[in-house]
């Protein structure tokens, strides 16, 4: 068990280094000159020259990513371009905003998704599992910024029980934001719930075609009891791949669904940043979205061994299962 920690440790350790780099250099890589653009077309040589000594653009590339990569192993990704602020603490305040709409959709869809997926499957043909078939598949069929939209104009225009999108820009406060969360959530919710039921259906129809349940079945194992005792903790494996992207993209800053309400997360934040070249505001996200994707799925490896035991054996040395073998 801990040699896989150790080894998913490992490969997080290494994929984060190679995002780093590749962030860094594609950045790097970008036509035109910062400092040019943040001056303006009218400045001067000797001030562009000034400015990019002041950045740090004039030395070697590699020295300035190691530099980088340095501070930004201990939480210091310079300075914004544009807002003169230390990106870390402009990173962290956009990222707590999304962790607002986030952590609800998390926990309120994925619940809601695994329950109706295992309904469907367990009622497989009847009309409950063809309703909700046809449910996600239209949910799937529709873009985010759709539903968004059309939540806008049932719930904060037609019937305005919330507010359309948020006005007080990065600057907003808890009190501030938690009216405009309810949209947002919903939002993510539809978009993340269609994929999740989908491949919960599957796996749960799998699963009780398998000789495991057709024999607790045989035995006399109330359904009930063969559905979420022996079906379900198995159905949940191949799902969890599923829903730890979906956990991951909704983490890692949800572009679309924040630029329609206006809300100042870590979308938002990469949307604007994008537009004024803020560049090293840019490489903290990216390397930020990448340590996102990097956590969850150790998650979901370490939630998929306590589901399934049998995982833990699948990674010994083939002399050591042998050896148990022959003992047993």
């Amino acid at each position: 068990m801990l040699r896989l920690i150790g080894i998913r440790l490992a490969t997080g350790v290494v994929t984060l280094f190679l995002a780093a780099f590749f962030v860094f250099f594609a950045v790097q890589a970008l036509p035109g000159d910062v400092a040019q653009q943040l001056l303006g077309q009218n400045a001067t040589p000797e001030a562009v020259a000034t400015l990019r000594a002041q950045l740090g653009l004039d030395t070697n590339v590699w020295v300035r990513f190691f530099q980088w990569l340095g501070h930004a192993i201990t939480g210091d990704f310079g300075t914004s371009l544009v807002s003169g602020e230390p990106v870390s603490a402009e990173i962290w305040a956009a990222f707590s905003h999304t962790l607002l709409i986030a952590v609800p959709a998390i926990v309120v869809g994925i619940t809601l998704s695994v329950l109706h997926g295992i309904l469907a499957g367990a009622r497989r043909g009847t009309a409950i599992d063809s309703s909700i078939s046809v449910l996600s598949l239209i949910m799937m069929s529709i873009p985010e910024f759709v539903v968004a939209t059309l939540l806008i104009l049932l719930l904060a225009i037609i019937v305005p029980i919330f507010p359309a999108v948020v006005l007080e820009g990065p600057d907003a406060t808890l009190g501030d934001l938690l009216p405009a969360v309810p949209l947002p959530a919903v939002t993510l919710i539809i978009a993340m719930a269609a994929y999740i039921i989908r491949a919960m259906r599957s796996s749960t129809i799998d699963g009780l075609t398998t000789e495991y349940a057709t024999t607790a079945t045989l035995k006399g194992v109330p359904h009930k009891q063969v559905l979420w005792r022996h079906v379900t903790p198995t159905a949940l494996l191949p799902v969890l791949p599923v829903i730890s992207i979906n956990v991951a993209w909704l983490l890692g800053g949800v572009v679309v669904v924040e630029s329609v309400f206006n809300y100042p997360g870590l979308g938002k934040l990469m949307i604007d940043s994008v537009s004024t070249r803020d560049l090293p505001v840019l490489q903290a996200i990216a390397v930020l979205s990448a340590l996102v994707y990097v956590m969850v799925n150790l998650i979901a490896d370490l939630l998929a061994l306590a589901v399934d035991p049998r995982q833990r054996t699948l990674h010994q040395p083939r002399l050591r299962r042998e050896t148990k073998e022959v003992a047993a």
